[in-house]
């Protein structure tokens, strides 16, 4: 393995001092990207994309080979592999999203559903992760991630994606002995997960709580945040004599921020509802930050997507802490030019911010 010939991604989520602001985009590798569109269309699929390590190395690698200046690659993979890897048998119907074979309704289900060993039955993605880390050769860090519980939860009781989550809060409410069962044992899946992508070559993890924000305050706390802490006490946190920062991304979790920096990880992902300059002025020294543009502020022309990275640099201010980043996914209609417009603004207008 050899050494970092760019860190700076890394040392943001530490607070250590950096140059210029590092940026990556969530979801950069993706529909938006023509090259990606070739890659999905010879593999024949989305699933056989992620399950050959050299298509997911290739996915991977494209946004960094178009915009050069990006500070992280992030493993191409999905957040349902584990749901997969515990017997659900997931697949993709076009225009419906994510579809599951089985669903979890009752506390027999859960009590019979299997922790992955993330080597025997999610060893592709840990041949994606070591792949796409020796093909890196030290360019960037490399992030793996996976979903929350609460979030993973969601999609294995619905079924799939879902508006009102109508059967996962049922649970909750109903039977709250089941959906703590059901958490607890994604817990301990999403940790030895994450631990195998630490060992497999990931620098840095997210975990991904895309749903959290849909809970109500105590109940994010008991059902989502609880389970994220636990995760996070139990991960590697130095590996190839380096800190492997953690980042926890909650959607709408503006409301909590306080109760996330406590949770243990080393930065925060912050959705574009959150004042930046108020976030980091509520967190204090506790953590970094990361984020948080407006995706759709990918659509309007490159001089306002500049202006709008300006105006998030200086409500951030002076010295190290945080890493620019969308406050959610790139959508797949963004034209990629205004993705690396985006990308060199946040390089041209942050030095003065770390003098």
């Amino acid at each position: 393995m050899t050494d970092l010939k760019n860190d700076r991604f890394l040392r943001a989520l530490l607070k250590q001092p950096v140059d210029v602001t590092p940026v990556w985009m969530m979801r950069q590798a993706g529909r938006y990207l023509p090259e990606y569109r070739a890659s999905r269309a010879k593999a024949g699929d989305f699933m056989s994309l992620c399950k050959n390590a050299e298509f997911a190395c290739e996915v991977t690698m494209q946004p960094l080979d178009r915009f050069p200046q990006l500070d992280a690659a992030i493993l191409f993979s999905d957040i349902l592999t584990i749901p997969d890897a515990m017997g659900q048998g997931l697949y993709f119907e076009t225009g419906e999203g994510p579809r599951f074979k089985k669903v979890v309704s009752t506390l027999a289900d859960i009590e019979a559903l299997p922790i992955p060993d993330p080597q025997k039955d999610l060893g592709y993605v840990m041949n994606a992760v070591s792949t796409i880390r020796k093909e890196l050769n030290g360019r960037v860090p490399l992030i793996g991630f996976s979903g929350s519980p609460w979030t993973l939860a969601t999609y294995m009781v619905e079924g799939g994606s879902s508006k009102d989550f109508r059967k996962t809060k049922a649970m909750l409410y109903d039977t709250p002995q089941a959906m703590h069962l059901l958490l607890d044992k994604l817990a301990q899946s999403v940790t030895s997960y994450l631990n195998g992508q630490i060992l497999a070559g990931a620098q840095a993890v997210q975990i991904f709580d895309t749903w959290g924000g849909n809970l109500s305050s105590a109940a994010y706390q008991e059902f989502s945040l609880a389970y994220m802490r636990k995760i996070v006490s139990g991960l590697i946190r130095e590996h190839e004599g380096r800190k492997v920062p953690v980042i926890l991304f909650t959607k709408n979790g503006g409301l909590w921020l306080e109760s996330i920096a406590d949770a243990g990880a080393d930065a925060l992902g912050l959705d574009w509802t959150c004042d930046l300059g108020e976030a980091r002025r509520r967190v204090g020294n506790k953590v970094a930050l990361q984020g948080n543009m407006d995706p759709t502020v990918l659509y309007a022309n490159p001089e306002a997507i500049r202006t709008e990275v300006k105006r998030i640099l200086a409500s951030y201010g002076n010295g190290s802490g945080h890493v620019f980043n969308l406050g959610h996914g790139i959508t797949p209609e963004v034209k990629p030019e205004h993705a690396g417009a985006f990308i060199s603004a946040v390089h041209e207008f942050s030095g003065q911010y770390h003098q």
